[in-house]
């Protein structure tokens, strides 16, 4: 039976482009229009695993997936970074002066919006995957409209690329993880990578107590963010990425941690694979 990985989008998005990259040949693709139906897809076995994209070295953190895979209890169990490319496309035949409205994902249009800048009488319109947009240009044969998505949705649905590379920075990646119910995937002599999540008592001096035990137990701090918690007003919680040469320096830090803050909980423990 193949395994089956979990997608944010249709074939053609950089969800389903990890995917071929990560994976092994033999897949299966569930693709889900949302996060949420993705969580859903993995919580109640319909797939076996799922690829989540979490953050742009451009556009920054996805906060609210840090907490879907907190609130479902799901564990990160790998990482892939992935180049991201973005292409304007239309049907075969259109020109530039043709488009009236450009649709996309948020996040693809604000990758592009320097380029969208020198184009001020187009329309943008928020949808929810830049591949699926292309899809339904070509099978509804939109005229005046086009996407942006990566050549490979291009190809997939015989859409002209209008303008190539518009992304506004280069060199623009996104890192997206590995989600799993399990969390044995990984061996301690790989690890090297940690997602935390942890709750602190409402005083000075808390959290840079936090900070110094984890300098101290040689850890680098590589993301941190908060998120309020609805239940408890003015209070946060703390989502926290780190690597580390040494996994019982890490050991050391988790155990001093369980004791210090009101609440802590490990995300994911897995091989760091940043380029």
């Amino acid at each position: 039976m193949r395994t089956k990985i979990a997608i944010q989008g249709i074939k053609g998005s950089f969800h389903h482009q990890v995917v071929n990259e990560y994976f092994p040949k033999d897949v299966e693709i569930d693709e889900c229009l949302s996060f949420e139906e993705l969580i859903d897809s993995l919580v109640t076995g319909k797939s076996d695993q799922a690829v989540m994209a979490i953050e742009n070295s451009i556009a920054g953190p996805i906060i609210p997936n840090y907490a879907l895979i907190d609130k479902n209890n799901l564990h990160i169990i790998g990482e892939h970074y992935l180049d991201i490319h973005q292409n304007l496309m239309a049907l075969k035949g259109q020109k530039m002066e043709d488009i009236q409205e450009v649709h996309s994902h948020p996040m693809a249009l604000l990758q592009c919006m320097e380029f969208l800048k020198t184009h001020p009488n187009i329309k943008l319109v928020e949808d929810k995957d830049t591949a699926e947009t292309a899809r339904r240009i070509h099978e509804k044969q939109l005229k005046g409209i086009a996407a942006i998505a990566s050549k490979v949705a291009a190809e997939l649905y015989d859409l002209e690329i209008l303008a190539p590379e518009i992304q506004t920075i280069n060199n623009n990646m996104t890192r997206f993880v590995i989600i799993n119910k399990e969390n044995n995937f990984v061996s301690k002599n790989e690890i090297n990578r940690a997602s935390i999540k942890f709750e602190l008592d409402h005083k000075r001096g808390s959290l840079a107590a936090v900070l110094n035990v984890m300098s101290d137990c040689k850890l680098n701090l590589t993301k941190i963010q908060s998120l309020p918690k609805i239940e408890t007003p003015w209070k946060y919680s703390f989502f926290v990425d780190v690597t580390f040469s040494n996994y019982e320096d890490y050991a050391k830090a988790k155990s001093l941690l369980e004791i210090m803050a009101e609440y802590f909980k490990v995300l994911g423990e897995y091989k760091n694979t940043r380029p």
